[in-house]
């Protein structure tokens, strides 16, 4: 007897604890929001849609055992990826074995070393997402007058540095820009005065940053406390695009300069993308999770719109035909219309550089008002001017 099938299942696995926690309770909460929305309309051709999420704790190493278990135990129809590099890249070669359709959340150059057809990156980098992330960063800060020469690279010692840094490289080389220093921290690290004041021996012009949620907090204080005054601070800092962070530092972030993916300005309206934001706001509420929702909670949703329309178009949850199908496809989400390109990225980048400025206190508020995070690049986008040097442009109006 054949037991006919009630519900598609979707494992994949998100940081719900541990360090990333942040990010990956937030993309949960928007991956929710997707699901309760598509069940009240009645499921996907014809069945209930339930997500399989699984805590990876922030492990890397715990992640290709959990996707063997939502294939062998869960029994799960399809696989999503996770968010960053972190909880998708050790779930590839195990995606590619099963020849599964993969769409991953904001892990930058994820494919490079695989090459495989079937995976899809829900991340606005472009084809050459490694230079994409920091190209306004660079190009913004060569405006200024006079003209910054001297780099000094601050990043951790870890994996998910090598694809920026190598971006940035090749960045400050299209602009005339010679990199004198390049020093790693360990994740651990607490004190940094001995590292900062190894980058203030070279006197850059430009400080780039790549550092990681708690990192991240530690590093940005220290530089505030310390003498350094380059012409731009910032570039590769995951962190400050989260609430946590945010008031934990409150006007400690005035003067970074940094990436985003998605803010609430009138260029970036997106179908549904309002909507969407005031839901998941109040679902965060009195939750761990990001208070304001805007760097994670729109990719992370168009991520399963993605899903959505390739398994409505096709008819089924055929991972070759899935894929097919998104590789040709323009999809309408709420980060506006994706195409992907090379390697599955998108075909199109769009990556904003902006400002912290004229932040005054801890409180969340201060982060939800337009000009807390001036964008300065790209110019389709933006809402004002690069301020330099960084003690200048730190200081709160």
């Amino acid at each position: 007897m054949t037991t006919q099938k009630t519900s598609i299942k979707i494992g994949y696995c998100l940081s719900l604890t541990g360090p990333l926690a942040a990010n990956g309770q937030t993309a949960r909460l928007a991956h929710q929001i997707w699901q309760d929305r598509v069940n009240e309309q009645g499921g996907l051709v014809g069945h209930e849609v339930e997500l399989v999420c699984v805590d990876d704790r922030s492990d890397g190493s715990s992640v290709a055992g959990i996707y063997n278990a939502l294939l062998s135990d869960e029994k799960v129809d399809l696989l999503l990826g996770g968010y960053g590099n972190n909880s998708i890249s050790p779930a590839m070669p195990l995606a590619i074995e099963h020849e599964k359709f993969f769409v991953g959340l904001m892990g930058l150059g994820v494919n490079i070393p695989f090459s495989y057809d079937r995976f899809f990156a829900m991340i606005p980098t472009g084809t050459d997402p490694n230079t994409a992330l920091t190209a306004g960063f660079f190009e913004a800060a060569s405006r200024q007058t006079p003209s910054p020469r001297k780099v000094a690279v601050v990043a951790a010692d870890a994996p998910f540095t090598k694809n920026p840094i190598e971006g940035a490289r090749a960045n400050a080389a299209k602009y005339g820009l010679e990199v004198i220093s390049e020093t790693k921290y360990s994740l651990e690290t607490t004190d940094f005065t001995e590292i900062l004041r190894q980058a203030e021996q070279s006197d850059p012009d430009i400080l780039f940053l790549c550092s990681y949620l708690n990192d991240s907090v530690r590093l940005i204080r220290s530089i505030a406390e310390s003498e350094l005054d380059p012409l731009v601070v910032g570039g590769a800092v995951i962190g400050p695009q989260s609430s946590a962070v945010q008031t934990e530092l409150g006007s400690l972030l005035n003067g970074i300069v940094n990436y985003e993916y998605w803010l609430p300005t009138a260029t970036m309206q997106f179908p549904g993308v309002r909507d969407l934001i005031s839901t998941y706001q109040e679902r965060a509420r009195d939750t761990t999770a990001d208070s304001l929702g805007y760097y994670v909670v729109p990719f992370a949703y168009a991520q399963l719109q993605v899903l959505e329309q390739a398994i409505v178009a096709t008819g089924g949850i055929d991972d070759a035909q899935l894929a097919e199908y998104t590789r040709s496809a323009t999809f309408p989400t709420v980060v506006g219309d994706v195409t992907f390109g090379r390697l599955g990225e998108w075909a199109e980048p769009r990556v904003l550089t902006v400002q912290f400025r004229d932040i005054g206190s801890t409180d969340i508020s201060e982060f939800a008002k337009p000009e807390a995070r001036v964008v300065v690049a790209p110019d389709g986008y933006s809402s004002g001017e690069l301020a330099v040097p960084y003690r200048a442009s730190a200081k709160a109006r």
